[in-house]
């Protein structure tokens, strides 16, 4: 199955959805390149950006489920390649 490089961005304003977002995370951390977390106290929330190198349906599955937590946004962006 070809690989594809994608950049999930999710911004957190639950803070009780952590440990749950880490362990979502973890499922895949053989896929991921990267990961950056900013917290932006000053509003109260975190931006994540996890960067994958993976299958479509891996990111497209991990997205959609950090997605669908309460308190969560999640957004994917692909390479072109």
């Amino acid at each position: 199955m070809d690989k594809r490089v994608a950049s999930i961005s999710i911004i957190v304003e639950d803070s009780s959805c952590a440990a749950r977002i880490n362990e979502l995370l973890h499922t895949v951390s053989q896929y991921i390149v990267g990961r950056m977390g900013i917290p932006y106290r000053e509003k109260n929330i975190s931006i994540i950006n996890v960067v994958m190198d993976a299958p479509q349906d891996v990111i497209n599955g991990v997205s959609g489920r950090l997605g669908k937590l309460n308190g969560v946004t999640a957004k994917t962006t692909y390479s072109k390649r």
